[in-house]
């Protein structure tokens, strides 16, 4: 059986300022997430149906540290304790520990989209990001704000799609 959930509407259209339309989007694609995790059962969000082995969990915490890594960590510079806490190997699907929850990383997940708006409205798309990767490159080689918005943009819209797919195997909902 299928079920269809309903999106908010995207930005308007209208929408000529690129931050304004970035951050719209970036926005959309936060609540598409949350939207295609809500409602499937523990088993589903703890288990892969992919070959590649990533379960929807493990992809919601990945969303999480990508804001923190891209975000905090690499344009603003805040010292972060652990900037890779949903990998335990590199090239290995997202790692969720078993005492952590939905709701635990919702909100993890939910705090970290906060920090990223509160940054990006303090912020000029052309101002360059502090660090990349913990390290600080040569002025040329520091994306600015306006880049890694849009990375993060392509991220969340490659990773809603991958959530299509996972919530139509576990249960027939679709939609964006």
């Amino acid at each position: 059986m299928v079920h269809r959930i309903e999106p908010p509407p995207e930005p308007p259209v209208t929408l000529s300022d690129p931050s304004t339309l970035l951050t719209g989007y970036l926005d959309f694609y936060r609540d598409a997430v949350l939207r295609k995790l809500e409602g499937m059962s523990e088993a589903e969000l703890r288990n892969s149906r992919l070959p590649s082995g990533w379960a929807p969990l493990g992809l919601l915490k990945h969303l999480a540290y990508v804001e923190l890594r891209w975000l905090r960590w690499g344009f603003s510079g805040e010292p972060v304790e652990e900037p890779w806490g949903d990998v335990k190997v590199r090239h290995e699907p997202w790692h969720v520990e078993p005492t952590e929850t939905f709701d635990d990383l919702r909100t993890f997940f939910l705090e970290q989209c906060a920090r990223s708006r509160l940054i990006v409205a303090g912020a000029r798309l052309e101002d360059s990001a502090a660090t990349l990767g913990g390290r600080v490159p040569a002025d040329e080689d520091r994306p600015t704000l306006m880049w890694i918005l849009f990375h993060l943009l392509q991220e969340y819209a490659r990773h809603a799609g991958h959530l299509d797919v996972a919530r139509e195997l576990a249960d027939g909902t679709i939609g964006e």
